[in-house]
C-alpha cells in the first residue's frame, strides 16, 4: 500500500493527540483519474457504499415496479438508515407488498442508530427487530428481488442465491471490475461484499450519476435511484446524518453514501465525477472532516455549503461533563 501524508488530526487542547491518514481518487466516467491522494488503487471494500449499485438490478428486473415500490421505499433500499418511524415504516410496508414480514429479514436486530429513538424505546421496553437495522431496506429490496424471481426467500443471503449473482453482476459491471477480480467477504448483516481498488468503486457512482453510455434498462435504474435520493434524503440516513446533509445542503447537486470502515463514495451527476475515500485505519470520525475538506479544496463545494456542513467539516471533542475539550482538524492539501 502506498503511503498517504493526508492527515486528519485529533486535537485536545493544543497537542495532536491522534492522527488519522486517508486515501482518495476522483475519477470521470471513463474512469480517469482527475484527482487522487495517496493510494487511488488501494484495495478495500465497498461496505455500505455498495447499496445504491445493488439496489439497480431490483429496479431492472421489474421487481420495483411489479410490487409498486415508490421513491421513498427505493431510496430506503440505498440506505444505512437510523431507524427511526419512518424508516421501519416504510421497511415494514416494503415487506408487505410481498406478503411478508420482519420475519423474513435475516440481517439481524440492532438498536436504531437514531440516539433519541433508541432512548424511547428503552424506556417504553420495547425490542428492536430486524426492521430497526441499518440495513432493513436493502434486505426488503432482497427479498422483493427474490420474490420477483421466484427464488427461494430464505436463501437470499447465499451468493450462489440468484439475487446475489445480480447484485454481483450489476457491481462488477459498473465498476468495470471483472467477477474473477472481484473480492468478496461478508458484510455486518450477513450478506456478500464487494473488495476491489477504490478508484473502480469511483467508477460505479460516476456512471451512477451519469449512465447515459449504459444499456437503457440500467441506465433509466440509474437514474430512478438517483431521482429517488435526491427527492427523499431523509431514506438514505436520517436525522443528523452527513449523507441526508450532504443532499439537502447541495440541493442533490452531490449525493454520497457511507460505508463501515471509513469509506465514502459520492456521484455527481452534472460533473459525471465519481469520488471516495477511504480512511486507512477506519476510523469513522475521520471520514466526513476529510471528505467536505477534499470537496471543498477540489472547487466542489461553495462556501455557503461547506459553512452549512460545518458540523462535519471541523466536529468538537466534548467530555462527559459537556465542556469542549478538543476537535477534529483537517491537514491536508490536495
Amino acid at each position: 500500500m502506498k503511503p498517504s501524508d493526508m492527515t486528519v488530526r485529533i486535537y485536545r487542547g493544543p497537542i495532536t493527540e491522534s492522527i488519522h491518514r486517508f486515501h482518495l481518487a476522483v475519477v470521470n466516467t471513463d474512469g480517469a483519474l482527475l484527482h487522487q491522494a495517496g493510494d487511488p488503487h488501494l484495495l478495500t471494500f465497498a461496505r455500505s457504499t455498495a447499496k445504491l449499485i445493488q439496489t439497480l438490478p431490483v429496479i431492472e428486473s421489474g421487481a420495483a415496479d411489479h410490487f409498486g415500490l415508490g421513491d421513498a421505499e427505493i431510496a430506503l433500499c440505498c440506505a444505512s438508515h437510523n431507524g427511526e418511524a419512518e424508516h421501519v415504516s416504510a421497511a415494514r410496508g416494503i415487506l408487505g407488498k410481498l406478503g411478508y414480514t420482519h420475519e423474513h429479514l435475516q440481517c439481524g436486530a440492532h438498536e436504531p442508530y437514531h440516539a433519541p429513538t433508541a432512548q424511547a424505546m428503552r424506556e417504553q421496553g420495547i425490542t428492536p427487530t430486524t426492521l430497526h437495522n441499518n440495513c432493513s431496506g436493502k434486505h426488503s429490496g432482497m427479498l422483493a428481488l427474490s420474490a420477483h424471481l421466484h427464488a427461494a426467500p430464505d436463501t437470499y443471503m447465499s451468493i450462489e442465491h440468484p439475487v446475489q449473482q445480480l447484485m454481483l453482476e450489476a457491481v462488477c459491471a459498473m465498476s468495470g471490475v471483472p467477477q474473477e477480480l472481484m473480492h468478496l467477504g461478508i458484510d455486518g448483516c450477513g450478506v456478500p461484499v464487494f473488495g476491489m481498488p477504490i478508484d473502480r468503486l469511483a467508477l460505479a457512482f460516476a456512471r451512477l450519476g451519469s449512465p447515459a453510455g449504459l444499456a437503457e434498462a440500467r441506465a433509466s435504474a440509474c437514474r430512478r435511484i438517483v431521482a429517488a435520493v435526491r427527492k427523499y434524503p431523509q431514506f438514505l440516513a436520517g436525522s443528523d446524518r452527513f449523507d441526508t446533509r450532504l443532499i439537502e445542503v447541495t440541493g442533490g447537486r452531490i449525493i454520497g453514501k457511507m460505508g463501515a470502515e471509513g469509506i465514502f463514495a459520492l456521484t455527481m451527476p452534472e460533473e459525471g465525477i465519481g469520488f471516495v475515500l477511504k480512511v486507512e485505519d477506519g476510523n469513522q470520525r475521520a471520514m466526513y472532516p476529510a471528505v467536505v475538506e477534499a470537496l471543498k479544496q477540489l472547487g466542489l463545494l461553495k462556501e455557503s455549503e461547506v459553512s452549512a456542513l460545518a458540523a462535519y467539516h471541523t466536529p468538537t471533542i466534548h467530555n462527559w461533563q459537556g465542556t469542549e475539550v478538543g476537535r477534529i482538524q483537517p491537514d491536508f492539501q490536495l
